[in-house]
């Protein structure tokens, strides 16, 4: 299996939120309406997740995932 990046922002986030509720990731995908698993690959960073599905967990937050504008330096990086 590929190596998730794991510390990505929106897995953090959610991994984060749903231990300050003191929720375990059942309760969270049953809260959500989507799949426990799917909520596992969320917070272990799969790269390719439906986004509709992330903006459900992440509007239970009260957030969505929206564009956000990089440094130049950020994207000089992204190449390496």
């Amino acid at each position: 299996m590929k190596n998730w990046n794991r510390n990505n922002a929106t897995s953090e986030f959610v991994r984060s939120r749903r231990k300050e509720s003191k929720m375990t990731q059942f309760e969270l995908s049953d809260l959500t309406g989507v799949g426990l698993r799917f909520v596992r690959d969320l917070e272990q960073g799969k790269p390719n997740l439906m986004t509709d599905k992330v903006n459900q967990v992440l509007l239970f937050f009260g957030h969505q995932l929206t564009p956000t504008p990089l440094s130049d330096e950020t994207r000089r990086s992204l190449g390496k």
